[in-house]
């Protein structure tokens, strides 16, 4: 097995990679990774066989001080196997892999592999490796996710809302009023968490150009007034709520539930990922947030991510 560095010229290979794995999705495509790659010195590799095939990729990259990461610009990834990557040829690819890092002079890996709701078949083998390498968990987010195939329903609460903000008339479309949204956004985590959005504005338009099908925006108002937006995030299996925002008008009018309901009944997808409810790296559980999301139906789904001393 030989472990190449990706390279700008690898970019049509990388991405035919990514359509045929088992476990990538759009955020891996290079048009996403690269948005940001002056925050990150990009270390992506890809493992081929001995006739020169790609077997897998890794969306990766190394910190000042010696740390491979995989990635901390996504929110998961790990290695993404196409069909030819089996048990045997994992073990053979990661003995391969852990010598390149310590041949590039890095002294550890944090690995976050895409857990199994994104995976449109089977594609573990990167966790038994990582058990065999001596890998330790270094931390876990938990996350609400819905099986639409056999969903569970709304809450009682969250039944009274929709109806409440139907009622309220409240309207629920989707838009493409990204500046609306980032404004709502933008005020909320401020007032709550004292934070901001992770992407600008002018990113978010930059990479729903890039990927229309993949990222959408619902908005819900009430007499012109945008009162709540969810920006979504659709993979092959997943839709996945990126960012969500009301004002206070909206949360009066209890306007998100009715998006939500909305979102769902329009999903296409087998798994509805309402997103993490952690901070400090999943030490600290938001309950109130985490109540609302079982309350949509939602049950956990861990993030996790691994760490190697090399």
């Amino acid at each position: 097995m030989n472990i190449e560095l990706y390279t700008p010229e690898l970019k049509e290979e990388w991405d035919a990679v990514v359509d045929a794995s088992r476990n990538g999705t759009f955020l891996h495509k290079r048009d996403y990774m690269d948005y940001h790659a002056d925050r990150f010195t990009d270390m992506s590799m890809i493992a081929r066989d001995t006739k020169g095939r790609p077997v897998a990729i890794l969306p990766a990259h190394r910190t000042d001080d010696g740390i491979l990461c995989s990635h901390r610009g996504l929110s998961y990834g790990g290695w993404l196997m196409t069909k030819n990557a089996d048990m045997p040829a994992m073990m053979e690819l990661w003995d391969a892999f852990t010598d390149t890092m310590r041949n590039a002079g890095c002294r550890e890996l944090l690995y976050k592999p895409s857990p199994h709701i994104y995976h449109t078949a089977p594609a573990e083998e990167d966790l038994y490796a990582l058990f065999r390498h001596g890998a330790s968990l270094q931390s876990t987010l938990i996350s609400s996710v819905v099986d639409m195939t056999d969903p569970l329903p709304f809450d009682m609460a969250a039944r009274q809302s929709v109806r409440k903000a139907e009622k309220s008339g409240v309207t629920v479309a989707e838009s493409d009023d990204f500046e609306a949204f980032w404004h709502m956004l933008t005020a909320l985590l401020a007032e709550r968490y004292g934070s901001r959005p992770v992407h600008t504005l002018a990113e978010i338009r930059l990479l729903r150009e890039r990927f229309p099908q993949n990222i959408r925006l619902y908005m819900a108002m009430h007499e012109g007034e945008p009162v709540a937006g969810v920006v979504m995030y659709n993979s092959r299996t997943v839709s996945h709520s990126q960012y969500t925002a009301t004002t206070a008008k909206g949360r009066e009018l209890r306007s998100l539930p009715l998006l939500y309901s909305f979102i769902m009944e329009n999903c296409n997808t087998r798994w509805f990922d309402f997103g993490t409810s952690n901070e400090d790296g999943g030490r600290l559980l938001n309950e109130g947030l985490i109540r609302q999301k079982c309350g949509f139906g939602g049950r956990g789904i861990a993030y996790n991510t691994y760490k190697i001393i090399l």
